[in-house]
């Protein structure tokens, strides 16, 4: 798949430090490699400068004049209902989850550690209980129950070393042993 997120006019981006980390940003001009002007009307971020490496670009990118004012990039973002499109991806369940984890307290923590232990306890069992119903049937190690299949025999290392055959030296053409290869 080739690559799509390209540092453009009107490409959404996120934040990813500073004092406006997390928010959604618009690109609105490319100042040089490095540097961009965003706007983000809609989440209170004030245009400025702002460094590439310091932006997580999302798949979304919204049309609108190149250089535009801060009202016309609001009324853009408004129809393209970013805030709604962006609460639909993982992206967002996956900060929304980071949030909740960082904000929780001792006891949450302790409730959150019994239901993990909860859930191994059913999950192992139910392992088990599947585990033991493939080696009563044969098909992981064990007795083999009639109908099945058996598995083919392991080689012995004898066996291999029978199968691979010998290389033999060709004498040098004069009849003097070859001189051994040089070491680098």
């Amino acid at each position: 798949m080739p690559f799509t997120r390209f540092v453009e006019t009107g490409r959404i981006a996120k934040c990813a430090v500073g004092k406006y980390k997390g928010r959604l940003v618009c690109i609105v001009n490319v100042i040089d490699q490095n540097r961009v002007l965003i706007d983000g009307p809609t989440h209170g971020v004030p245009r400025q400068q702002f460094a590439v490496n310091h932006l997580h670009l999302t798949k979304f990118r919204v049309r609108f004049p190149f250089t535009a004012r801060t009202r016309v990039v609001r009324d853009a973002l408004e129809k393209f209902e970013i805030k709604k499109k962006f609460a639909e991806t993982q992206w967002q369940e996956r900060a929304a989850a980071k949030y909740r984890r960082f904000n929780m307290n001792d006891f949450d923590r302790f409730k959150l550690r019994l239901a993990r232990r909860e859930r191994n306890r059913i999950v192992s069992k139910q392992y088990n209980k599947m585990k033991k119903e493939v080696v009563r049937n044969g098909m992981l190690f064990g007795k083999l129950k009639k109908g099945t299949k058996p598995l083919p025999p392991k080689r012995k290392p004898e066996d291999a070393k029978k199968l691979k055959p010998k290389k033999k030296k060709k004498p040098a053409k004069d009849g003097k042993k070859a001189a051994p290869a040089k070491k680098k």
